[in-house]
């Protein structure tokens, strides 16, 4: 039997994904009008600075039930105002499925809000483990100094209902208060 070598390779440290299918998107201010609260803050920021990075496997097509897809989302430091970088966020297109996400490295919060706008948040620090439940919105957000990396994995016919979040934003927001993340009431 033929032993092969394996197909891609994660690095668990950054959580740098490498492989021949790797798909990878940027997020910069210019793509994020209207996610964060304080506008004029957002519009002193330079249009193409980097926000957000993905590098994601897609191993099936998009919409094929039974499988799955993974891959590092990478968030640089910063904020707008007082509201740290985030991800747009969103709820599945497919609300039942879950997905889970691991930190690679530096801190950060994972927001979720249920489908009765109750938000919450938990600590993602190297080594976290978060399951995000069915019906669930969630976004991250670096709390840090240094980039933010972590891991996510979903179900390939999960989709992503993004408008829900662009049309009615996230209960709370994760605001620096006294040097610290809180999360506070939108």
């Amino acid at each position: 039997m033929k032993i092969s070598a394996p197909k891609f390779m994660t690095d668990w440290k950054t959580g740098v994904v490498t492989g021949p299918e790797v798909q990878g998107v940027e997020r910069r201010v210019r793509d994020l009008d209207g996610v964060f609260a304080d506008e004029g803050a957002f519009s002193q920021l330079r249009p193409d600075r980097l926000v957000y990075r993905t590098a994601c496997v897609f191993p099936v097509p998009e919409g094929t039930e039974g499988g799955v897809f993974w891959g590092t989302t990478f968030i640089e430091p910063g904020t707008v105002g007082a509201e740290y970088f985030m991800t747009k966020g969103h709820f599945h297109a497919k609300a039942d499925r879950m997905e889970s996400y691991f930190t690679f490295a530096g801190t950060g919060l994972l927001v979720l809000m249920d489908t009765a706008r109750n938000c919450w948040a938990e600590e993602m620090t190297p080594g976290s483990t978060h399951l995000i439940p069915p019906y669930t919105a969630h976004r991250t957000v670096n709390t840090g100094d240094d980039v933010f990396s972590f891991g996510a994995c979903w179900p390939s016919d999960a989709g992503h209902d993004y408008d829900s979040i662009a049309e009615s934003g996230f209960s709370a927001r994760a605001m620096r208060v006294d040097g610290s993340p809180v999360l506070v009431p939108a």
